[in-house]
């Protein structure tokens, strides 16, 4: 086990004596907490000022530390991962159960999160942070249990599959899921065991007949299975009206091999054993999903009838579809420079890019060698704002929008009647550009009708051909109809 740091001991000591006297619900010290982040950073193989911020990501909200006392001790960048963490956290407070808000703003939420996360680390040290307190969570009482759960399954497990966090992804939904729904969950975890023990001598026949066969091409890899989760499971027999029959892959057999090359010939080696399900051979490695994964996939039918998934990768992406950015900062620095210089990701599509980027400069990080911060951040929504309603829903808007932008994204009926604006709890006018994080509420009268000035206190195209349309109604209902003319 490696040890820790001095500087990493110093954050621990720091951290025990800001949190000296507080106790988490499960009654154990507070500490346990940021220790328990602690470990799962360094499992996923973070660097050391992650390490020491994920340490220290309570202190700023709930202790007397400050963010001077931080950057003073541990330096600029624990300084900005701490606030970064803190932010995050400042915009959720007071948030209600998530199937209480508008339908956008859960997407909205989860765009929110990436906005203000804008360094990579950040959103990895709050994902750590909610995987502990879902491994903790039957320790709350039942309605935070649900509420917690169902923004864990709705936001925060699509926030690791964005990033590519396959691992944890899977592991928070199924906890997650095992709070909001206890009866489906058990019925489907019993589902999978029964199928597997039933499976297993049959998969263990067919790993024997792939592992000869890739050793007669002199291929190395290593093989093993792979169980679907149970969350992944509901959702796929909901897609498929619950019929069972049209699930291919609740096993499949993961296949890693040494390279690219090695993918294509091991799938050629299987689909000359086994015949290729038509239209379910998927080539992610030429085209890889949104998140940066990578994989080949097929389903077979062996000679007992049998239906089986294979994924076939290399150890890079294997390590990626499981840690995804994370995984970054534990890639060789001078292999991922290597491979980008010889062009071995240049098939990756140009909405890709950042991926590879936050790759190199992150290892170049771990490394202990000099980068560019800059380069670690996300500007996914750089031009967008995130405001709230009163009510806590969250509303993206370009960045410059107005208030009147704001009233005519709720609904047109807000728009066409707004009399002010209450910005942050204070009147303001309807000409006042909005910024990240305020709470605006529309004042609005019956009586009020769309205004031709309104067109200068607008930016978004939706809200101009919402008033647009709004002006030409106001404007046809004032000119008299035309009267027939009479036939003599």
């Amino acid at each position: 086990m490696k040890q820790d740091s001095e500087r990493i001991k110093y954050a621990i000591e720091v951290a025990k004596k800001a949190h000296e006297g507080q106790f988490r619900k499960t009654g154990e010290p507070y500490i346990v907490h940021p220790l328990a982040v602690k470990k799962i950073l360094e499992e996923w193989g973070m660097d050391e000022d992650t390490i020491i911020a994920g340490i220290l990501h309570d202190t700023v909200e709930d202790t007397p530390l400050t963010l001077n006392d931080i950057k003073k001790e541990f330096g600029e960048s624990v300084a900005f991962l701490v606030d970064g963490v803190t932010k995050l956290s400042t915009a959720r407070n007071g948030m209600r159960d998530i199937d209480t808000y508008l339908p956008e703003t859960k997407d909205n939420f989860l765009r929110l999160m990436i906005a203000l996360g804008s360094d990579i680390r950040v959103l990895i040290i709050k994902l750590a942070d909610r995987l502990h307190n879902l491994r903790t969570l039957s320790a709350l009482p039942p309605d935070k249990q649900k509420k917690i759960a169902k923004e864990s399954l709705e936001v925060f497990a699509p926030l690791a599959d964005r990033l590519n966090m396959g691992r944890l992804r899977v592991e928070m939904a199924d906890l997650a899921f095992k709070y909001v729904d206890p009866r489906r969950y058990e019925e489907l975890k019993n589902l999978i065991e029964k199928y597997n023990k039933s499976a297993a001598k049959s998969l263990q026949k067919i790993e024997d007949e792939v592992s000869a066969a890739l050793k007669k091409e002199k291929i190395n890899f290593t093989i093993s299975g792979r169980v679907k989760s149970v969350y992944s499971l509901h959702k796929k027999l909901a897609k498929h009206n619950q019929n069972m029959g049209e699930i291919y892959d609740l096993t499949a057999l993961r296949v890693i091999v040494d390279d690219i090359t090695d993918c294509y010939l091991t799938l050629g080696v299987i689909h000359s054993l086994y015949t290729p399900m038509g239209g379910r051979i998927k080539d992610y490695i030429a085209m890889p999903k949104q998140n940066g994964y990578q994989s080949l996939h097929t389903t077979v039918i062996t000679k007992d009838t049998r239906v089986v998934e294979f994924q076939i990768r290399t150890k890079e992406m294997h390590e990626y579809a499981e840690r995804g950015l994370a995984a970054s900062f534990y890639y060789n620095e001078q292999k991922l420079t290597e491979n980008y210089k010889k062009g071995k990701i240049e098939h990756l599509p140009t909405n890709l890019l950042w991926i590879t980027e936050l790759q190199t400069t992150a290892a170049r990080l771990r490394e202990g060698k000099k980068v560019d911060l800059k380069k670690l951040k996300l500007n996914l929504f750089a031009d967008k704002i995130f405001v709230y309603t009163p009510k806590g829903d969250i509303i993206d808007l370009p960045a410059g929008a107005m208030p009147l932008d704001f009233a005519y994204r709720l609904h047109s009926e807000i728009g066409d009647h707004v009399v002010g604006v209450k910005i942050n709890g204070k009147m303001s006018n309807l000409n006042k550009k909005l910024e990240q994080g305020d709470i605006v509420e529309i004042l609005t009268s019956k009586n009020q009708t769309p205004k031709t000035s309104w067109l200068d206190r607008i930016i978004t195209p939706h809200a101009r051909q919402k008033l647009l349309r709004a002006l030409k109604l106001k404007s046809d209902k004032k000119e008299p109809p035309i009267p027939p003319i009479k036939k003599k």
